[in-house]
């Protein structure tokens, strides 16, 4: 039996609307490293026949590695916004012979034949989660993976994620820039001066959100402030002489607050968690990978309340960090952190 391999869009952004899909270049194949890749697929401790949700293709890493686990009674469905990603998997995931059906397209066999599992590419936010497993008539699922770190790809997409480059400061990751869509630009230029420094504060755990907002708010009265570059030479600025040469860039903590702000990282992570868990089959398994204190709080917040409320136990405690050997190859990760929880109770949500 040949694997089948599934491509739909969840949501309004698709190809349609840019008129050709993206194409993969050079730095597509070398632009990201998969965090905890190991360690996140094996704490799922998957079954062949398992249902997996990997909530994050991002690079496909984790993609590929839970396809190799699986069976041909398996599935895997993937959940990206970001139309690329779709289409890194898409390559990542056809070295493994499969069908490859799009939406309204013909089913369309690749090379060599083998037992291997469905897989279904979703092009939407995983807080959708509920809405596109129905649509798969998914009813339940055994395992799910949300690695919440941002992949190396996006720096590439020239959508303002680097303060390194001067790009159009938009931050989102959907691939279709939509009329009604927030955007970094629009925080900078039109929010008040205390909504920004608020969440340049609470967002960004930066100790100078005052002093950047009062800037931010001063240069964009003498023009717009349209790009990464100007915004970060803005912050840059604003802040004291020490604390522009510190370990970190300066623009660091501000861009990632504008980031979570223009995507509601936070406001997707519950509603994707709590649907994942409500999916979850009793025996199933979360595994998340977080890249900050903000994010790690609230999977460790909701993990202890299902362990609380006795529907689930957390095999994880402590964080699992990556070893020596993936700090070296990947620097990157010293910030990671897995949790991992298993649902032991069923119950009835309306």
């Amino acid at each position: 039996m040949r694997t089948r391999f599934v491509i739909s869009s969840g949501n309004s952004m698709s190809s349609k609307q840019d008129g050709h899909r993206p194409m993969l270049n050079k730095k597509d194949l070398t632009g990201h490293r998969t965090v905890l890749l190991h360690e996140a697929v094996d704490s799922l401790c998957i079954a062949s026949s398992d249902v997996v949700v990997d909530a994050t293709l991002g690079g496909a890493g984790h993609a590929s590695a839970i396809a190799e686990k699986l069976g041909k009674n398996g599935v895997l469905i993937g959940f990206d916004l970001d139309e690329s990603a779709i289409e890194r998997a898409r390559n990542a995931l056809k070295g493994r012979p499969m069908r490859s059906t799009s939406a309204g397209q013909a089913t369309k066999s690749l090379d060599s034949p083998v037992d291997g599992p469905t897989v279904h590419l979703v092009n939407a936010n995983f807080r959708n989660l509920r809405a596109e497993l129905e649509k798969l008539e998914v009813k339940q699922i055994d395992k799910a993976l949300f690695d919440l770190g941002w992949s190396g790809y996006q720096l590439e997409a020239g959508r303002g994620f680097s303060f390194l480059k001067d790009e159009p400061l938009s931050m989102s990751y959907a691939s279709a820039q939509g009329k009604s869509l927030l955007t970094a630009a629009t925080i900078v230029n039109d929010w008040a001066e205390e909504s920004i420094a608020d969440i340049i504060f609470g967002w960004g755990e930066e100790h100078y959100s005052r002093r950047i907002a009062k800037r931010i708010v001063e240069e964009r009265e003498k023009s717009p402030i349209r790009t990464s570059l100007q915004l970060a030479e803005i912050i840059r600025s604003a802040v004291p002489p020490a604390y522009r040469h510190g370990r970190i860039h300066p623009a660091t903590r501000t861009f990632q607050a504008l980031r979570i702000a223009v995507n509601d990282e936070l406001g997707a992570l519950r509603e994707g968690l709590a649907v994942a868990w409500q999916m979850l089959a009793k025996g199933g398994r979360i595994a998340v990978i977080s890249f900050h204190s903000i994010e790690d709080r609230e999977v460790k917040t909701l993990f202890m309340a299902w362990e609380k409320s006795g529907e689930g136990k957390r095999i994880t405690k402590s964080p699992i960090r990556a070893g020596r050997e993936e700090l070296l190859a990947n620097p990157r990760a010293r910030s990671a952190k897995l949790r991992v929880i298993e649902k032991h109770k069923v119950q009835i949500y309306k």
